[in-house]
């Protein structure tokens, strides 16, 4: 199984960056092309009260959390896991690939101004890939998988209906992936994995794998970018 978390895959990522500055090429160019901007929900929740939540699971959560970290409307963005139980949500736990549990983003948005279809078409466009089965990348195991945990049975419905739909467009070279896990809690991760991408962006594996869905979410949706993303330091994580 090969993980971000095994010494080897910085080295290697670092020496592959090295080669490539060294050769006059982007580290960035792969990973951002492949982000696409997909239809908007045909089905979407209709604005409610001043706060809800999101959880989405698409692969390592420091690219995940550092994309909609930069939406505007978010208002919380934490890295942590979801579908298994309290006693297993720890890093080093959930990297055997047996808990259950995906690396998750819990998303806290002002539902007046960005919808969860809106937060859905994000995932789907820049945030990861959907296509992929229990990998995102470099990261292979259940614990990448490709998951949306719907907080309540409208959420599920959504974004049931959104998988149908790009499903039925073709949008994507092959089948969806993703999965909706319902009736999971949320749990943080520890504290040195939040804010990862605005702390480490000259890391290898964050300049090769995520700043280039940063960049994706400033091309294909220049309204909804901010510049300044909203961090979890000094924030509560629950």
């Amino acid at each position: 199984m090969t993980s971000k978390r095994f010494p080897s895959l910085p080295a290697l990522a670092g020496a592959l960056s090295l080669l490539a500055v060294a050769a006059g090429l982007s580290v960035t160019g792969s990973s951002a092309e492949e982000a696409r901007l997909v239809p908007p929900p045909a089905v979407d929740e209709a604005p409610g009260a001043e706060s809800e939540t999101a959880v989405l699971a698409g692969g390592c959560f420091w690219g995940v959390q550092g994309v909609f970290q930069h939406v505007r409307g978010v208002t919380s963005a934490v890295s942590g896991y979801a579908g298994g139980d309290a006693a297993t949500a720890r890093y080093e736990t959930v990297g055997g690939g047996g808990t259950g549990h995906a690396e998750s983003v819990k998303i806290t948005y002002d539902p007046r101004r960005i919808s969860y279809g809106r937060i859905l078409q994000i995932y789907f466009s820049v945030a990861h890939d959907p296509t992929q089965r229990n990998r995102q990348g470099p990261d292979v195991g259940p614990q990448y998988r490709s998951a949306i945990f719907p907080t309540d049975a409208e959420q599920a419905r959504i974004a049931k209906a959104y998988i149908e739909q790009l499903g039925r467009a073709g949008v994507f070279d092959a089948e969806i992936a993703t999965r909706i896990e319902a009736g999971h809690a949320f749990y943080p991760a520890e504290e040195y994995h939040q804010d990862y991408l605005t702390l480490h962006p000259t890391s290898p594996y964050i300049a090769i794998n995520d700043l280039p869905k940063v960049e994706a979410l400033q091309r294909l949706f220049p309204e909804d970018y901010r510049a300044d993303p909203v961090l979890v330091a000094g924030q509560p994580t629950n």
